[in-house]
């Protein structure tokens, strides 16, 4: 078998899988991707002294502002997941988990740790894809600004949050000599290439979910960790944020890539 009738084979097994997940499949990506906004709230909850503790002591900024912070971080993410659940005030739930991303990337200082940072940004770009998704047809986001047509703000939306995306996997490359290795960042370039310029992309996009959930899985397994150890947070965390993007290229897969993107110019040629 050629490799044009393997790339074949391979999309019509994609294609038969959208076929019987398509109504499903919009649900469990927002799912998946509020998963981690969903988990750190309720862990605001259960670690409420000590994330409170934790602000108040890096910061300096007292007992009040640390109790704020937190509260914000608990409220902010639970009402968040339960507007986009339920389909309520989306794109309000977005610019408001968009803050809590900032505010967290700054306060546990994210911005200087390059893995973690990147690792939200990608967070950052499923919930721009979802902002995408939860746009209605023919109105903009923008009250009295015009259509712009195939170039409107959800189509750069949907670009954004494919580039945000494929950060992630930035994060997973490992730079050793062994053949694997080799093989598994060649392959992983090429799938995040892929999806970024949006070519063949909701095959590269479901191979991507199958790659990831299969290294979240291995790595980030934080059910063998015993609960008092501070691994199994660590790994409890990871899990939920790589969860969340997995959730993001679902949404890639069960809606496309948008106008912006190889797949869609290749119907004009």
């Amino acid at each position: 078998m050629g490799q044009e009738d393997l790339m074949s084979t391979a999309e019509d097994v994609a294609d038969q899988f959208l076929r019987i997940t398509k109504q499903y499949l919009p649900h469990l990506a927002r799912l998946c991707l509020i998963s981690t906004f969903l988990e750190d709230g309720i862990r605001m909850w259960f670690q409420w002294h000590e994330q409170r503790d934790y602000i108040e002591a890096t910061w300096s900024c007292g007992y009040f502002l640390a109790t704020a912070f937190v509260l914000m971080n608990l409220v902010g993410q639970l009402g968040g997941c339960v507007l986009i659940l339920s389909r309520n005030f989306v794109q309000y739930a977005c610019f408001g988990l968009f803050a809590i991303i900032a505010l967290q990337t700054v306060a546990y200082s994210i911005l200087w740790d390059l893995k973690f940072l990147m690792r939200n940004l990608a967070l950052g770009g499923g919930l721009l894809l979802l902002l995408a998704e939860s746009r209605s047809e023919g109105k903009s986001m923008f009250a009295g600004v015009p259509s712009m047509g195939e170039s409107s703000p959800k189509q750069y939306m949907q670009l954004g949050g494919r580039v945000l995306l494929v950060l992630m996997f930035m994060t997973l490359l490992h730079f050793d000599s062994n053949f694997f290795s080799i093989l598994q960042n060649m392959v992983g370039t090429a799938l995040i290439i892929l999806v970024a310029i949006g070519f063949k992309t909701k095959l590269a996009a479901l191979t991507l979910v199958v790659w990831l959930l299969a290294i979240n899985i291995y790595f980030n397994a934080f059910w063998t960790v015993p609960a008092y150890k501070p691994m199994h947070d660590f790994l409890k965390y990871d899990f939920f944020q790589t969860t969340s993007v997995i959730g993001g290229l679902l949404l890639v897969v069960a809606l496309g890539p948008g106008g912006v993107s190889m797949d869609e110019k290749k119907k004009e040629w």
